[in-house]
């Protein structure tokens, strides 16, 4: 692994008097994969959502690559970017989410070349053939001419891992990507995932799909009350946890 590419910098965020966030600090490297674990209302999706500004934290900031997300630095300071200059930024962090978000009116193959013909103003030649390679990469090449009503939902989530790598990401953020699947379809997008961890990409995945985060993630961060309370390789903290915190979750889950 390369140097830091993410850095989270003393990030709070609260939804009126309850503070969601809590001054975290995160960095992490590239070709890294963090994964996320910790119950129900740690903060977790949101500190994933804040990583590329779909929410905006109160206070501290995210850099990907020494640039600030959502922010530009004018004269030594702080300014937030316009909507427009956000979803560019954007393009070098891909993100998926539990329910797939797919255009019901296009196909497929429509979904994943939406973003570079349309924010990117690529040629569309040239990104339906890479479109096509991504269908082929997840599985699904002979579905290209499917509309989302006619594919599983595990179909659905692998199209929008294509989606989102259509973009060329440098970063991938999931958040909880199998949790809306029956659990036959779960190993599909998890199977996909561990091809692009074997291609370095960068990634930060929220789950409760231990087994992944044990076998597959370089990292794990175990977080509750908005707070990181422990991490480390997944051997120490998922076989081995120092906190009483983290054991009883794990118990609770496995």
């Amino acid at each position: 692994m390369a140097g830091t590419l993410i850095s989270v910098r003393t990030l709070t965020k609260s939804y009126g008097h309850h503070v969601v966030l809590k001054r975290i600090s995160l960095d992490v490297s590239e070709g890294e994969v963090v994964a996320l674990i910790g119950p129900s209302g740690s903060g977790k999706s949101t500190l994933l959502r804040c990583m590329n500004h779909l929410e905006k934290p109160d206070s501290g900031c995210v850099l990907v690559d020494g640039d600030p997300v959502g922010y530009a630095f004018r004269k030594g300071e702080l300014h937030e970017l316009s909507d427009t200059a956000v979803s560019f930024q954007r393009r070098s962090i891909g993100m998926v989410f539990q329910h797939f978000n797919l255009f019901q009116h296009m196909t497929a193959l429509e979904n994943i070349m939406e973003g570079p013909v349309e924010v990117l103003k690529l040629p569309r030649a040239g990104v339906e053939r890479e479109a096509r390679r991504l269908l082929d990469l997840v599985g699904l090449g002979a579905w290209a001419d499917h509309y989302p009503a006619q594919l599983s939902g595990g179909q659905q989530q692998r199209v929008a891992i294509a989606r989102a790598l259509a973009m060329k990401p440098r970063i991938m953020l999931f958040d909880e990507p199998t949790s809306a699947l029956d659990p036959e379809l779960v190993g599909d997008v998890l199977g996909v995932m561990r091809t692009l961890v074997g291609e370095g990409m960068t990634m930060v995945v929220v789950t409760h799909e231990i087994a992944f985060a044990r076998e597959v993630c370089d990292r794990v961060v175990f977080m509750a009350d908005g707070e990181i309370v422990e991490q480390g390789a997944p051997g120490e903290v998922l076989l081995d946890p120092q906190h009483l915190r983290t054991r009883d979750f794990l118990r609770r889950i496995l």
